[in-house]
């Protein structure tokens, strides 16, 4: 069984910042991409930034240079730093994974449960 866990979340006033991270557990061969979405009341789920097994990173034009994804292989963890909050950040964010469970077989997708983010105005 795989699982990720995130944390991190929480309120915050506007301008300040948050740290978030996911841990992946459970039976893993590997790890490929790791990414961070999220979703507004009312809204679709959106791609908030996304980091390669490499460490190639790409971002959600509303926060480039203020978020910033990490990874850590060795812990199997990714995190999301994010400065310069504003209240439209306010959502549930997610992690995602594509994970391979065996080496010989394909990966799967996965996702966390959510944590909510708050920013007030």
């Amino acid at each position: 069984q795989v699982q990720l866990a995130e944390s991190g979340g929480g309120l915050v006033q506007a301008g300040g910042s948050l740290r978030l991270s996911c841990a992946a557990s459970g039976s893993i061969f590997s790890i490929s991409a790791m990414a961070w979405y999220r979703q507004a009341p009312g809204n679709q789920r959106e791609l908030v930034a996304a980091v390669t097994s490499g460490g190639s990173t790409n971002y959600a034009d509303s926060v480039k240079g203020r978020f910033t994804i990490s990874r850590d292989n060795t812990k199997r963890t990714v995190y999301l730093q994010m400065n310069s909050l504003k209240p439209e950040d306010t959502a549930i964010y997610y992690c995602n994974a594509d994970i391979k469970k065996f080496a010989l077989g394909y990966g799967y997708n996965y996702w966390g449960q959510g944590t909510q983010v708050t920013v007030s105005s």
